[in-house]
């Protein structure tokens, strides 16, 4: 009890900087640095967040998150402090204060409530765009480096390899054995594809000309309340094309499935242009992103970088996934 109390107190001290002194003061969550904090004032229910990142990543974000709201997007309203900011600097801790808004889940397995969050997304991606940060935030931005970081993705797998050559003996390693070499095909030819794409062109564009990417969307970071999609939880956003979103939220929906298939991809689309029509252009991009071997990469890194045990028919499973999609989304769009 005594860390809850030690908890409380802190929240109420930071509180102070915005003269307010909370009822029913609540932790909601408290994962290492990252707490949240639920409580009542003036008939408002708020939310106070200590916040994991430095303060240049957090200067992006969150101001990221009061200009999307400043057009219209449905994300929580943030509150200044007394002196004005919106990131409270507290015993070398770093605070926000947000509105909280009472809703409800959507679940990615419920097809209508992906619907609803893709709709949600679509929005958030078009009132993110023209966002300037300040200057003295770090900026976050992916454009123009899906090559680097396919290249280096298929170099750490390619490191892996002669890892595991080392070990056949390991029946994880002998498996990634099985399966690297039409992997690292799969990944060439997402590379090749994207040299002769027009993603330079699309990518070679002033930031504030793209949008913001959330990075981690799925359930819990997008809530119904009332007919209102918002977004929560902006800690990753960073300028990207908008297929950087739907290739990770599709890869998932294809992983659970345990099989790709066109028609889950095009209804994920379908919902998604609802509030945002994607050109030609961007759906091959996104066709290549979709291609490149992301999720065998996750599975695999598990067990080489983060010394992980990861069963060999796990590594068999997500090949196969992997290799079954080739033919799937060749023909796609």
């Amino acid at each position: 009890m005594k860390d809850n109390t030690e908890l409380k107190q802190l929240a109420k001290n930071v509180l102070g900087n915005y003269d307010i002194v909370p009822n029913e003061l609540n932790i909601i969550q408290d994962s290492g640095l990252k707490t949240l904090w639920k409580f009542t004032y003036n008939h408002q229910v708020q939310c106070l967040k200590r916040l994991k990142h430095t303060k240049d990543k957090a200067m992006f974000t969150v101001n990221a998150q009061i200009y999307i709201y400043e057009q219209g997007g449905k994300v929580p309203k943030i509150y200044l402090n007394n002196t004005k900011e919106p990131i409270t600097e507290y015993n070398d801790q770093l605070f926000v204060l947000y509105e909280w808004i009472d809703s409800k889940d959507l679940y990615f397995d419920n097809s209508s409530d992906l619907c609803s969050a893709l709709e949600g997304l679509s929005k958030f991606h078009v009132t993110s765009k023209g966002y300037v940060p300040p200057q003295e935030a770090k900026i976050s931005s992916k454009l123009g480096r899906w090559n680097e970081q396919y290249e280096s993705m298929k170099n750490r797998m390619l490191k892996w390899k002669n890892e595991a050559q080392l070990k056949p003996q390991n029946k994880s390693y002998a498996s990634y054995l099985k399966y690297i070499d039409p992997i690292i095909k799969i990944a060439d030819k997402a590379i090749n594809d994207l040299d002769k794409s027009a993603y330079y062109s699309l990518t070679n564009v002033d930031q504030k000309e793209a949008p913001l990417c959330h990075q981690d969307f799925g359930t819990g970071n997008v809530i119904l309340s009332g007919e209102d999609v918002y977004i929560i939880d902006l800690d990753g956003v960073t300028y990207d094309l908008v297929g950087r979103d739907l290739r990770k939220i599709i890869g998932k929906r294809m992983e659970k499935q345990g099989k790709w298939d066109r028609e889950t991809i095009k209804n994920i689309l379908k919902c998604y242009e609802k509030g945002n029509r994607l050109t030609q252009h961007e759906k091959e991009i996104l066709k290549i992103d979709l291609l490149f071997p992301h999720w065998f990469f996750a599975k695999v890194k598990n067990l080489f970088k983060k010394n992980k045990h990861v069963n060999p028919g796990e590594i068999a499973k997500i090949a196969q996934l992997e290799k079954s999609k080739v033919d799937i989304l060749r023909g796609l769009f």
